[in-house]
């Protein structure tokens, strides 16, 4: 039975998302605060956060943060901010998810379905895998989740991960946006800057950009391929 953490300081907000969730079988504990949030995440695991950005004490943004600085539980922030800026800001900070407010609670619980879903040991990218992944200098390993570039071990997020590993698992293949989104993020739509905040990530983290890439390459319109350095015979 999965557990839910619900930080918001609506109380009628708080009470619906409690109501709806322990109806659908989920284990909730709500907090007001962001101090409180920290403080529940680092005594009890929870398997999933909803974390809404207007609290009291401390802005959302900045808990998300601190959150991210204890634990990788994934977190779903629910925001009135619908700025296309903040939003990647947020997931660069870490979010794994978001919902712009008001949403339906089927909306909400697809999202969830989806985050736990890729939170799941072996799932995703990982799934069936019984040996390391070998692209140039990269070696990833779905089943222990570990990723090297150069024998140098790489500190990945979970999403991070999925994403290079599914990408690992098909050398030189160009690989479209909607297949990415429906086996990496489990989602049969979604917003294009999802995946590129991801391959940013990526990239910075294998020491490459968009401009000089290395191993991560972009086709414009077409998707997204990974090969080592030098390897030509899969480039149009």
């Amino acid at each position: 039975m999965p557990s839910v953490l619900v930080v918001e300081d609506d109380q009628f907000v708080r009470s619906a998302l409690i109501r709806h969730l322990t109806e659908a079988s989920h284990t909730v504990r709500s907090v007001g605060t962001a101090l409180e949030a920290l403080r529940e995440v680092a005594q009890v695991g929870f398997d999933v956060v909803i974390l809404d950005l207007g609290l009291p004490d401390l802005d959302g943004a900045e808990a998300l943060k601190m959150l991210r600085g204890v634990t990788d539980v994934p977190v779903i922030v629910a925001t009135a901010r619908d700025d296309e800026t903040e939003i990647v800001r947020l997931l660069n900070d870490g979010a794994d998810d978001y919902l712009v407010k008001p949403f339906s609670v089927e909306h909400l619980s697809a999202r969830m379905a989806a985050v736990l879903r890729r939170s799941r040991p072996g799932s995703a990218a990982g799934a069936g895998e019984d040996r390391a992944l070998r692209v140039g200098g990269l070696a990833v390993d779905p089943l222990r989740r570990q990723a090297e570039l150069d024998g140098r071990p790489l500190d990945l997020t979970r999403r991070e991960f999925d994403l290079l590993a599914f990408l690992a698992g098909r050398p030189g293949v160009v690989v479209a946006r909607r297949e990415l989104l429906a086996e990496v993020w489990q989602q049969s739509y979604g917003d294009d800057q999802t995946i590129d905040v991801h391959l940013s990530w990526l990239r910075r983290k294998l020491g490459e950009t968009a401009a000089s890439p290395r191993y991560l390459h972009t086709l414009r319109g077409v998707g997204v391929k990974l090969e080592p350095p030098g390897d030509v015979s899969a480039r149009p």
